[in-house]
């Protein structure tokens, strides 16, 4: 792995752990929404399945060494990375597929803890589906800047090697 590929995947860590401990409040208690959700699907869709996972794993380590998160948050966005790579790696990157990968991975991650906790997780899925619903309207347009913001890194380094 180059330098560059370090700081790159380093600095995608580094934004879905801080993403991950931003959430925006729901309507009713419970139903607060993560914003690493669709900047890791945007992340996933734009530098592909292998570097968002080795970025995702980064970040679940940071944040279990500060604290932030739990083993069972850990499992959970795990699960939730995996499931994101398989859509878009099976399905492509066209906006419908990356619209709905991240409710479908959230879905699953909580579907998941069935086994867990019970019945109980209905109602952990019944609060996740407003995040599902800000996840889907707000990942694709994560996933167009990020992609403008890659290329036009890109073009710059290119100019740059070229003086």
């Amino acid at each position: 792995m180059t330098p560059r590929n370090m700081t790159v995947t380093g600095l995608l860590a580094a934004l879905i752990a801080i993403s991950g401990s931003l959430k925006m409040p729901g309507i009713i208690p419970g139903t607060e929404f993560q914003l690493s959700a669709p900047l890791a699907v945007a992340i996933c869709a734009v530098y592909g399945f292998r570097r968002y996972f080795v970025a995702g794993i980064l970040a679940s380590i940071v944040t279990l060494l500060l604290g932030t998160q739990t083993l069972l948050n850990t499992a959970i966005a795990l699960l939730f990375r995996v499931t994101i790579g398989l859509v878009l790696v099976v399905c492509g990157t066209a906006w419908p597929v990356v619209v709905i990968a991240g409710p479908i991975a959230s879905f699953l991650a909580r579907l998941s803890l069935m086994g867990i906790m019970g019945q109980a997780a209905w109602a952990v899925i019944a609060a996740a589906i407003p995040g599902m619903i800000y996840t889907a309207f707000t990942a694709w347009p994560l996933t167009l800047m990020i992609r403008r913001i890659r290329r036009e890194t890109e073009r710059m380094r290119e100019h740059v090697v070229q003086r």
